[in-house]
């Protein structure tokens, strides 16, 4: 992890968790509570400048901001004093009444559901290529040998999947989000077969390593090469883009994942290889280099299917925002769930340190790009983070903004604010949760990092 990979993700992570503050600030000063200081980055002062009754303030760590409301560290001096109520003072946080205090403790989510909004209504007003294969599978049990979802079902390689739960399909792609969206639920598939269609039903498993659905299939990869790595083995035996691999030492290839697999079982040292160019078939003879992470490395790129989607108008641009941010919300809240499914939360649950990486990398990557391809790839990933942010702080969590929601709406419904020492008992059992939680995360971000 370089150091330009942490900074930028550590400025990709403060732009999200800024928005996220910047709500809380509108929508106390929406409804009256004073906010006394409202800082861009965190540490120490570099600037600040007072304007009325707050001082806005530019701190020297780029990692987001905080929102500083009147009267916030009431909770503390209760406790200090020996107070059976909070101070509430004019103008206050906790001066406020119950549902002004839950209009400021959501206007932080709220926050990352618009910006969310603005950066998918971005995407798709600049517009983005996807690349995805065809919607013609490959059982994983062809390779394995193991039984899987998809066998059960009575899925063959070479079908193609045509709708999932009615909705239609056409590249792989759909195939892997429905599925991985719906974990231990049966979804009902409309399959071609050699021109024939019928209907089955199919219940992913849970993958406990990252909790999706999982049923056991491979994209049918026609052996088509689109890219040569420069210097790679394929380039120096003098393959092309365009270049169809019709056979390996002799034997017919007939799809991506059948060429991968026999490599990877074989592991020969050279392979001698047919292939159609121009119409005509010649032969070379490539020597073979392997890594645990990618198995033999032939030095090729399949040819894939691209699709160019761009919204026609503004209306359309915020109408996608608005469908792929609902959709996030909604994928986000089924991830969630299934962390009490039985997955492995050391692998699921990422920590500060591999979400910074992350977030580095894909920056990283997207500014090296130079595209709009690239900076939508960027635009997204944290698109989809503030949804993770929004979620997260509405669960009914001390210490989350969800937890001080269903703290005020306690003290709403009962018309009585909570005592002292309520709350204080409230606050421990969220901070043991949160202190759990990034204890776990930690962990799994050494394991990570350490390659285990």
């Amino acid at each position: 992890m370089t150091i330009a990979t942490i900074a930028l993700g550590l400025v990709g992570l403060g732009f999200v968790v800024f928005f996220h503050e910047l709500g809380h600030f509108i929508m106390a000063r929406l409804v009256g509570v004073e906010v006394e200081e409202f800082s861009i980055g965190m540490g120490p002062r570099l600037l600040s400048r007072r304007f009325g009754k707050t001082a806005y303030t530019l701190s020297s760590l780029p990692i987001g901001g905080y929102c500083r409301m009147k009267g916030e560290d009431s909770f503390k001096k209760a406790i200090e004093q020996g107070l059976n109520e909070f101070p509430r003072e004019s103008g206050s946080y906790f001066g406020a009444a119950p549902l002004k205090r839950i209009l400021i403790a959501l206007g932080g989510p709220f926050a990352n559901v618009v910006l969310a909004f603005i950066l998918y209504a971005a995407i798709a007003g600049a517009g983005y290529e996807t690349r995805s294969w065809e919607n013609r599978i490959v059982l994983a049990s062809d390779t394995d040998g193991s039984s899987y979802p998809a066998d059960r079902a009575g899925l063959a390689s070479g079908d193609r999947i045509v709708a999932i739960g009615g909705e239609a399909v056409s590249s792989f792609s759909e195939i892997q989000e429905a599925i991985a969206l719906s974990a231990r639920k049966p979804i009902p598939l409309t399959v071609d077969r050699h021109g024939e269609s019928f209907s089955l039903v199919v219940e992913p498993e849970l993958d406990a390593g990252s909790g999706a659905g999982r049923v056991g299939v491979y994209p049918w990869i026609e052996p088509v090469v689109e890219t040569v790595a420069p210097d790679g083995a394929a380039a120096l035996a003098g393959l092309r883009p365009g270049d169809r691999i019709v056979a390996i030492n002799g034997e017919p290839a007939i799809h991506g994942v059948a060429i991968a697999s026999r490599l990877e079982a074989d592991r020969p040292a050279k392979i001698t290889v047919a292939y159609e160019r121009g119409g005509f078939i010649a032969e070379t003879t490539v020597v073979l280099a392997y890594s645990e992470e990618r198995g033999a490395d032939l030095g090729v790129g399949w040819k894939s299917t691209v699709s160019k989607i761009q919204a026609e108008s503004l209306g359309q641009a915020m109408v996608m925002g608005v469908d792929e941010t609902a959709d996030t919300i909604s994928a986000t809240y089924r991830g969630i769930a299934s962390l009490f499914m039985g997955v492995n939360l050391l692998q699921a649950v990422s920590g500060p340190a591999r979400i910074t990486w992350m977030v580095g990398t894909v920056a990283k990557s997207g500014l090296t790009d130079g595209t709009v391809g690239g900076f939508s790839t960027l635009l997204g990933f944290l698109a989809i983070l503030s949804i993770g942010l929004f979620a997260m702080n509405l669960l009914p969590i001390p210490l989350l903004d969800g937890g001080s929601i269903a703290l005020f709406v306690v003290e709403l419904v009962r018309r009585k604010a909570p005592k002292v020492k309520t709350v204080l008992r409230y606050q421990t059992i969220g901070l043991v949760a949160v202190a759990a939680l990034f204890l776990l995360s930690t962990i799994g971000d050494v394991l990570f990092f350490s390659g285990r």
